[in-house]
């Protein structure tokens, strides 16, 4: 590890990959002094609305059985691995307490839209989304759905499925029978 890298503070790392860290983007013009804090770790106007939309909808679908974890709540696969996830859904009986603490324990559907992760230094920036979802799905998560703003498509992968794409104008699946179109989210 370079001593650039070293020297980078925590508060920049966004997940931990078997002790490799990513980090925000644009986390060097936060260093630099061009960005605030803030600036990296938000969400824009349509991630936001599209989140709270998707919440919304999925509470009234689902009751109250289940917890709907927001804010890039972190999951921890082990010591050293944890990733960040939007939205993240789980029968309520399998989450031990509610405390400051990740959650350890996989859920049943996991919604990033986007990613806040710096590509650029990844060495195949497409390999990140299948990395993270491959790790997903390996820790137990029954679903992931990736929504992206800028090619308005929708990523669906379950396991031992193929996984497949969609455009905001198609019906997508999530949870079972829980259908909708991300263009409806946005009217």
């Amino acid at each position: 590890m370079s001593k650039a890298v070293q020297n980078i503070p925590d508060h920049l790392v966004y997940e931990m990959v078997e002790d490799r860290p990513i980090y925000y983007k644009g986390y060097m013009k936060h260093l630099e002094g061009e960005l605030q804090l803030a600036e990296i770790m938000g969400s824009s106007k349509i991630q936001a609305l599209i989140i709270a939309e998707l919440i919304f909808l999925l509470r009234s679908y689902l009751g109250k059985e289940y917890y709907i974890f927001t804010n890039e709540i972190g999951l921890k696969f082990s010591k050293k691995s944890w990733r960040a996830a939007d939205i993240a859904i789980i029968k309520k009986n399998r989450v031990e307490e509610i405390d400051n603490k990740y959650l350890s324990v996989p859920p049943d559907l996991v919604i990033e839209i986007d990613t806040k992760a710096e590509l650029s230094q990844i060495e195949n920036p497409l390999g990140y989304y299948h990395e993270k979802t491959d790790e997903l799905i390996a820790f137990g998560v029954k679903q992931v759905v990736w929504i992206f703003t800028d090619t308005k498509k929708v990523m669906v992968a379950n396991p031992d499925q193929k996984w497949s794409i969609y455009s905001w104008a198609d019906e997508v699946s999530f949870m079972g029978d829980f259908k909708l179109k991300v263009e409806d989210l946005l009217v």
